[in-house]
């Protein structure tokens, strides 16, 4: 190795490290503003801030445009939400910033955007772009709590509601695949049929009453030894099993992508189909498996929404979560890993939004829209250029 590239590759690292650090300090500038520490003055916090705004900006001077701009955001965020939380009264940062409540909301939040993520990350590493992840949601969460109710088996609805949201992804894989259709339109097709679908069944089915009470739900997983860990005990000692699903599947998948031969041929036909199927990997059918484990994923999502968070349906009730899912794709850089980060971001947020009445009602209907500006946040690419699948969108001619 040269000394210029030796130079490059430490120079690398250290921005790299820079980032991380500043993201870091302005996490911890907000923190130290909040219970338990509540410092009630902002100047540390501000000094914080700063600290994290000098780290971003030296790591984009390093090449770090993701980190970088995570680290200046970080620093921004941290110092602002601490100014405001000592301008607020303890009392009410102590109703709202109960950490075991917030982090319990987190992953309930989080658990469908997850599973939603995980689906679009198949399909869309296959070279198939997915728009019609939210429509999938809802067929999963209807046709869950309609199997559910039909059959009294919570897991029998959850397998008929992924194999409802299985034929969805079917049908958008020979659009976009066997058909060579617009994905982006095929998608978006996806989505009024589902609509359409689950309103039509839903309205001829239950009518005004909606669905019954007793349905069987989900079952929560209890861990009496985590439970007595500080802060997260109680959030995480007892939680959905669907959650510990959803958190299992983010290793699973990333050990298949990238340490399988099968997930070696899924992101080579992402790359490039061509030279995939120059070696004999059949990559129509590759992609037709991955549309469809996409919209079976999603639709899990789904069933989590109606079986173990909500507990009845309601019309279109997903509310925009898939859009969100493909904002966390592009925030996870098409990896499990990065998508279950972005899961968390947009489900604390959530979790946030849903306490704030106890400062004021209309703060706390301006936070309800907190997870959408981060989804534009995220697509406008402020947090840095993510680099797609090469072939992604383009549909592949067998010459």
């Amino acid at each position: 190795m040269s000394t210029a590239t030796l130079a490059a590759s430490r120079s690398g690292i250290t921005a790299g490290r820079l980032g991380w650090f500043g993201v870091a300090a302005g996490a911890v500038a907000w923190f130290i503003a909040l219970p338990p520490l509540v410092i009630r003055t902002p100047i540390p916090s501000l000094l914080l801030g700063a600290v994290a705004v000098a780290a971003g900006v030296t790591a984009l001077r390093g090449g770090e445009r993701r980190l970088g701009y995570g680290a200046i955001a970080a620093g921004l965020i941290g110092a602002v939400g601490a100014v405001v939380a000592t301008k607020s009264g303890e009392s009410h940062l102590e109703d709202v910033f109960v950490w075991s409540a917030l982090i319990a909301a987190m992953l309930r939040f989080a658990t469908p955007l997850a599973f939603a993520a995980l689906g679009g990350i198949l399909s869309e590493r296959s070279g198939v772009i997915n728009i019609g992840l939210e429509g999938m949601m809802l067929m999963g969460a209807f046709f869950g709590i309609f199997g559910a109710d039909l059959t009294s088996s919570w897991l029998l609805g959850a397998l008929i509601g992924m194999a409802a949201a299985g034929v969805l992804g079917l049908l958008h894989a020979v659009l976009s695949i066997t058909l060579r259709a617009d994905q982006v339109v095929g998608g978006t097709a996806i989505n009024l049929l589902a609509i359409g679908i689950t309103g039509y069944v839903f309205i001829a089915h239950y009518g005004a009453r909606g669905t019954p009470n007793d349905i069987p739900r989900v079952p929560e997983v209890d861990l009496p030894l985590v439970q007595d860990i500080p802060l997260v005990g109680d959030a995480i000692g007892e939680a959905s099993l669907l959650t510990w699903v959803a958190l299992l599947l983010v290793p699973l998948l990333t050990v298949y992508l990238f340490r399988t031969p099968g997930g070696l041929r899924l992101r080579s036909v992402g790359e490039k189909p061509r030279a995939a199927d120059s070696v004999g990997v059949p990559v129509p059918r590759t992609r037709y498996l991955a549309v469809i484990a996409s919209g079976v994923l999603a639709g899990l999502g789904g069933v989590y929404l109606t079986l173990a968070l909500v507990g009845s349906f309601n019309e279109r009730m997903t509310d925009g979560r898939g859009f969100i899912a493909l904002a966390v794709v592009i925030f996870g850089n098409w990896r499990p890993v990065g998508a279950l980060a972005g899961a968390l971001l947009f489900g604390f947020s959530s979790a946030v939004a849903q306490r704030l009445p106890a400062f004021s009602d209309s703060l706390a209907v301006l936070f309800q829209a907190l997870p959408y500006v981060l989804t534009l946040i995220v697509l406008a690419g402020v947090i840095g250029r993510s680099r797609p699948p090469a072939a992604i969108g383009v549909p592949y001619v067998k010459e």
